[in-house]
């Protein structure tokens, strides 16, 4: 049993979550127990937590290869393959994937309506969340893309606040719209591909493989299409589906909506995970496969990264709840990654993919502490609290550092990502970086204003005796605060399982220049 699992790691941890949702239904009755729901729903989260962590021991970061490959045919007749592995760009986001997950659940025990429908469509979400960081078949990667549309739409839909049909319709929209330009692509570069082989020895006109469509990556044969060059508009739609899920400014309205409505423990799910499938697309497809319209839309990218950087920034200050303020921080957040990989560099390209991970544990803290409050106050208006230090001091500590944090204060994680983003982009991109630094005085401004409007100040009466933070609570935010700290000091955990692919990666694109 133990070979078994060690010869299919990326299979169990993809394919467990599934299991919880048989196990769930297997229970009789229509009203099954909610506590047994959510045991059943923490084990089989947990399970690839741990194996999460077998995975990260057992990770060789000398390797700028793949690991832990699984490479079998799946349908002959289309040279479509069940291929997982991992390597230095994806590792760090599968261990974030497993722990963000499990606390995610732990947060879900406060759902009481239609429990049993909530976890598994959680559970469905989580399969397809690992899926998709572990294919490196296209058609493979397709499939969990689209496998996680369904149950985020009705994980919002069903379960979030009064605007919820809108918001869950409008993130459908936006979503299904960027697969449908992902899909075009993907059948484009199929069709285009050399002829190959099954990994069987099978020979095949086309592929989905991406290792095999990154070794041809010219796509010299292909015309262009409506006089543009094969590779840019095949770049083009590629980068308009991933960016969508970043989002990018002007892709960006869904998650503010997405963020607001959604249930806390979704809102983590989010701001965790699926925005960073927009970044990890473009490195893994955009930046392997098409090198050379890569280094072509390079001044774009950094635009637009800037843009989201201090657009998403002066939104915050205007915001009055406290959910749609974090959400909006996101996507001045998320524009660090944009900056960053655009320039090439081996910092930036470092810097990108740790501020993927850091933002990954810092805004599902952030998106908590929101639940909390809102818990305990039924509403998120920033400016109708005041002075909730003195009746929640440990909240108000907690919120502090998740702040201080995502602000980008030395000593905490958001600090170093973001100080190598700057350091990458900035020998590339001068003008460009320096402007984006207000972005980083504006996140300072509106998180400070934030805490002296809730924390400091007259204590409002009607709050004066609100509940502590709860041991469920504690058990979700303590393990990211301690995160959030330790990598504040020393990253390396995570720079030394990435760096040596970005460097293979980054000197990629050069040769392409």
């Amino acid at each position: 049993m133990i070979e078994f699992v060690m010869n299919h790691l990326l299979s169990v941890m993809t394919f467990t979550p599934l299991v919880g949702i048989v196990l769930i239904y297997a229970i009789p009755g229509t009203g099954a127990k909610p506590n047994v729901v959510r045991g059943i729903a923490t084990v089989v989260t947990g399970i690839p937590l741990v194996l999460g962590f077998v995975l990260w021991r057992g990770f060789d970061p000398a390797i700028t290869g793949l690991q832990f490959e699984e490479h079998t045919v799946w349908i002959r007749t289309f040279n479509i393959e069940y291929f997982m592995a991992v390597d230095g760009i994806s590792i760090s986001m599968v261990l974030l994937t497993v722990l963000i997950s499990f606390i995610a659940c732990l947060a879900s025990f406060g759902v009481e309506k239609s429990v049993r429908g909530f976890f598994a469509m959680f559970l469905l979400l989580e399969t397809g969340m690992i899926g998709v960081f572990c294919a490196l078949d296209f058609f493979l990667f397709y499939v969990f893309w689209e496998l996680m549309l369904l149950p985020m739409y009705f994980l919002i839909g069903i379960w979030g606040g009064p605007r919820k049909e809108y918001a869950a319709i409008k993130f459908f929209l936006y979503t299904l719209f960027g697969s449908v330009l992902m899909l075009l692509a993907m059948i484009a570069l199929y069709y285009n591909s050399r002829p190959t082989t099954l990994v069987d020895g099978t020979p095949a006109a086309h592929t989905f493989n991406f290792i095999k469509l990154m070794a041809e990556n010219d796509f010299s044969g292909a015309g262009p299409i409506l006089g543009i060059a094969f590779p840019k508009i095949i770049f083009a739609a590629l980068f308009i589906g991933f960016s969508i899920k970043i989002p990018m400014f002007p892709f960006h309205t869904w998650l503010p909506d997405a963020h607001v409505e959604a249930p806390t423990p979704i809102s983590v799910i989010l701001a965790g995970i699926l925005l960073k499938m927009g970044v990890y697309g473009i490195l893994r497809v955009n930046f392997t496969i098409l090198p050379e319209a890569t280094v072509w839309a390079a001044p774009a990218i950094a635009v637009f990264g800037v843009i989201n950087m201090v657009y998403g920034a002066f939104v915050c200050m205007a915001q009055k709840d406290l959910k749609k303020l974090i959400a909006y921080s996101s996507i001045s957040h998320m524009g660090f990654c944009l900056l960053a990989m655009a320039a090439f560099t081996d910092q930036g390209i470092s810097g990108c993919v740790l501020q993927m991970w850091n933002h990954g544990i810092i805004s599902p803290m952030l998106f908590l502490i929101a639940g909390v409050i809102y818990d305990r106050a039924h509403h998120r208006e920033i400016e109708r609290f005041g002075g909730l230090a003195q009746s929640m001091p440990e909240y108000s500590a907690l919120t502090g550092l998740a702040f201080m944090a995502s602000l980008g204060l030395p000593g905490l994680a958001g600090f170093i990502s973001e100080a190598l983003c700057f350091l990458g982009a900035f020998p590339v991109f001068r003008a460009l970086t320096i402007f984006s630094a207000i972005a980083v005085i504006i996140t300072a401004a509106y998180y400070l204003w934030t805490m002296q409007r809730m924390f400091l100040g007259k204590l409002n009466e009607k709050y004066a005796e609100m509940k502590p933070v709860t041991w469920r609570e504690r058990f979700t935010l303590y393990p990211l605060a301690v995160i959030i700290v330790i990598l504040g000091f020393y990253p390396m955990p995570v720079l030394d399982l990435i760096n040596p692919t970005l460097f293979w990666l980054v000197g990629t694109i050069r040769a392409a220049m």
